[in-house]
This record gives structure tokens, C-alpha cells and sequence, in this order.
């Protein structure tokens, strides 16, 4: 008994230990419950008691890709048990929805499962980690995964970055989307704009303007290089020249170094810096940037 005791804790502190590592990866943290897990602490459980990860940020699932998975449990069974959590009425799913909800499909009533004691801060980071790492997101989704990482697990970008194993600019970059009109982004989601040309987009002030150059676009007429050109340093610095009051002049090269250094939009008048942000994740990317500034 003594020795089950001490195995679990070693398992406990493993865990501890792989969450605060910077970079976390969610088939280690898999792979660590399946090596550590002897056979007594595989158990069947019935599929009707389970439910959802609650931080589950997916909601839909690809039927096709279930169906797949399902003809393959029927014919060969279900090879990985998933991980779960007790909680006050049945199980919560920590890794493993697919392979519960192609189970039902195949008509089991059991799936094979290993329990364990996750926080509830715990389960958030592997709801968000598993949508970012296993499943095909648009920009969008995963600018906005990147975002719910950042507020609900209070991290800063560059913790982030480190977890989720991309660049800081990465993360900037994909968070820097979030700020486009609601009707860019689905443009985005639907993959009527790519990548390329969309972080051009995020970088313009006007949305009037970036709707209008959206429709250039998807229409054909503006291929990424010319979309550069025109929102470069120069010829926004142009443009910007001809909008703006005469008294504002003296403060466009200020304004354009706090643009470019804390990516977001500046207006400087009346001996008066105005930051633009677009939630409160991205008010901590920008406070986050002045502390690192110091």
C-alpha cells in the first residue's frame, strides 16, 4: 500500500514538474500518465458517465474524421485509454473526447480510462494546448486560443510563446488579428484571406480602409507585395501627413516608434498619448512590452 503511495505522489510531482516547464507539450504530458499508470489503475468506464473538459473551447467536431475513428475502434478496439478527472457527478474528460465520442459511434458502452487528479487550471491549459497542437485551426481560432491562454492562465506574451513553443513576434503577430473588423475576421476564418495578407491588414488604423482593401483582395486585385508596399513605413507616414492637422506633424515620428514598438495604433495631440487596445489580454501585451522596455 505504502509503495501505491509513493508511486502516485512521484506521479503527482512529475506532473507538477512537466506544467511548469516553459514548453509544454501535450503527448508528453499523455505519454508521462501512461508510463507511470500500472494496469490496476486502468479502468473501464461507462461512456454515459462522462462528460466534456468544461474549458473545452472546441465545440464542433469533424463527423467525417469520427466516423473514421469509430470504424477503426470497432475493428481493432480502443488502444489508448483517456485520461479523466471524478468530479461531483461522473467523470470530466482531460484528453480523449475523440476517442469517447467515436466510441459511442461504434456502439461500445465502455472505454478504457485512467483517473487523475488534475486543478482546474490544469484542465484549462490542456483544453487549450490540445485545440492549438492536434486539431486544424484558422488564424483566427488560434489567435484567439493564444488569447484565452493569456487571460484565463494570466501569462504574459512571452510566457506564452515559450509554452506553446513559438516566437514571441509569432504570438504578437497572431494576437495583432484580434484587433481587425468582425467582418475581416470571418473573411479570415473562411479562408478568403490568407495569412500573409491579413497581417498586413492588422497593421492599417482604418477599418474603412481595411475593408475596402479586403475586397481588393478576394476579388484578385491585391497580391501581397502590393498590399506591403502600400502599408509600409512610407507610405502610411504619407498618408498619414496628409490626414492629419498641421500642429500634429511635429509628433508623426513619435508616433510611428510607439506604433512600431508596442504594435498598436497611437494618436499623439493636445500633449496627449492615446494607445489603442483591443482587450484586456492585449492591455497586458502592451504593459507587458513597456516593463520589458525598461
Amino acid at each position: 500500500m505504502r509503495e501505491m503511495e509513493n508511486k502516485k505522489r512521484a506521479l503527482g510531482m512529475g506532473l507538477e514538474q512537466l506544467f511548469n516547464n516553459e514548453n509544454i507539450d501535450l503527448n508528453s504530458i499523455e505519454e508521462k500518465i501512461y508510463e507511470s499508470a500500472s494496469s490496476e489503475e486502468i479502468i473501464e468506464i461507462n461512456l454515459d458517465e462522462l462528460r466534456a473538459n468544461p474549458y473545452q473551447p472546441r465545440k464542433v467536431f469533424d463527423d467525417k474524421a469520427l466516423d473514421e475513428l469509430a470504424l477503426s475502434i470497432k475493428e481493432h478496439g480502443v488502444f489508448q485509454p483517456i485520461i479523466i478527472k471524478k468530479s461531483i457527478k461522473g467523470y470530466e474528460i482531460i484528453a480523449g473526447e475523440r476517442r469517447a465520442r467515436a466510441s459511442k459511434k461504434a456502439g461500445l458502452t465502455k472505454i478504457p480510462a485512467i483517473i487523475r487528479n488534475f486543478s482546474d487550471e490544469q484542465m484549462m491549459e490542456i483544453a487549450l494546448l490540445e485545440n492549438l497542437q492536434r486539431e486544424n485551426l484558422n488564424a483566427i481560432e488560434e489567435a484567439e486560443a493564444y488569447n484565452a491562454m493569456l487571460v484565463k492562465l494570466g501569462l504574459t506574451q512571452e510566457q506564452l510563446a515559450n509554452k506553446v513553443g513559438k516566437s514571441r513576434t509569432y504570438i504578437t503577430n497572431m494576437l495583432g488579428l484580434l484587433r481587425l473588423p468582425s467582418k475581416i475576421k470571418d473573411m479570415i476564418g473562411e479562408k478568403q484571406i490568407s495569412m500573409s495578407h491579413a497581417r498586413l491588414l492588422s497593421k492599417m488604423d482604418s477599418d474603412e480602409e481595411i475593408e475596402k482593401m479586403a475586397e481588393q483582395i478576394i476579388n484578385g486585385n491585391l497580391p501581397v507585395r502590393t498590399l506591403e508596399k502600400m502599408t509600409s513605413k512610407e507610405e502610411v507616414s504619407k498618408k498619414n501627413k496628409i490626414v492629419r492637422r498641421k500642429e500634429n506633424s511635429d509628433y508623426d515620428y513619435a508616433e510611428e516608434l510607439l506604433r512600431e514598438k508596442l504594435d498598436a495604433k497611437i494618436k499623439i495631440r493636445n500633449n496627449k498619448i492615446e494607445i489603442t487596445f483591443n482587450s484586456y489580454a492585449d492591455l497586458n501585451r502592451i504593459l507587458d512590452i513597456i516593463k520589458m522596455g525598461e
